[in-house]
């Protein structure tokens, strides 16, 4: 007999058939009246077992349509190739990578002159406080909120590139704007973490209860300095991320 409250079994029994496909994303859970009789449980313990799952973002609730489970249609990133010069583009790396996965990209701009916080001043090499320019993009794929990025670049860059202190749309996308003009990104250094989402965070990206983000921090370089620091957060269940590191020929290949 389990050790399990009651509710934990509920939910742990509902889980396992969601990830084995008896109930796919999209679908609507049995009613708490129906799950009560199934599992010999009041209704409270189904609702809180019920509760447990949409905490951990694999079911949604609405009033009065009972309970659903979650879509994941889950876009894969591939970071390395990700605003790598070599590879051909169509618009921006983020239009080209969504259009080329057979998905819709739409994204909308914001350009401010603000203060580097102390965070972003380490990264780019410069006094906290001093100015930068943030282009902040929120991001969707097929209408869905996919992301939002927040890029500060250092004041000096502005009199070399000054289309990044304007606003809209940058169309071939600022690493390739700034090659241009004759600062090209050689390097990066990126970081990545997860924690729960803001509240901002999950009104902009439309996150349920239970669903954590995914923060990747990449600062780029010159071959003599820092030239912008890009902070982007996607929703954790919607989005995989990958690299690709030395020669990957087997890969590629027939498995044996």
């Amino acid at each position: 007999m389990s050790k399990q409250p009651k509710y934990r079994q509920v939910a742990d029994a509902l889980r396992r058939e969601i990830d084995s496909g008896i109930y796919p994303p999209g679908s609507r859970l049995p009613s708490e009246s129906e799950l009560s009789a199934r599992f010999e449980a009041s209704r409270n313990t189904v609702r809180s077992g019920l509760g447990l799952l949409v905490s951990q973002g694999l079911v949604t609730s609405s009033q009065g349509l009972g309970y659903e489970v979650a879509k994941h249609e889950v876009f894969e990133l591939n970071a390395s190739r990700f605003e790598n010069l070599s590879f051909p583009q169509n618009g921006d790396a983020y239009s080209t990578d969504v259009a080329n996965a057979g998905r819709r990209p739409h994204q909308t701009f914001r350009v401010e002159i603000r203060p580097a916080p102390e965070d972003v001043a380490q990264r780019l090499k410069v006094e906290p406080g001093s100015r930068t320019v943030l282009r902040f993009c929120h991001r969707f794929v097929d209408d869905v909120p996919w992301s939002t990025q927040a890029t500060h670049y250092p004041s000096w860059l502005v009199d070399e590139a000054p289309r990044l202190a304007e606003p809209g749309d940058i169309a071939e996308g600022t690493t390739r704007y700034l090659a241009a003009h004759g600062v090209e990104q050689v390097g990066y250094f990126d970081e990545i973490a997860t924690r729960m989402p803001t509240p901002e965070e999950a009104r902009m990206l439309e996150i349920g209860a239970g669903v954590p983000v995914l923060l990747w921090t990449r600062t780029g370089y010159s071959e003599e300095r820092p030239i912008r620091s890009t902070v982007t957060t996607f929703r954790g269940d919607l989005n995989r991320m990958n690299y690709e590191i030395g020669s990957l020929t087997a890969r590629e290949g027939n498995a044996q």
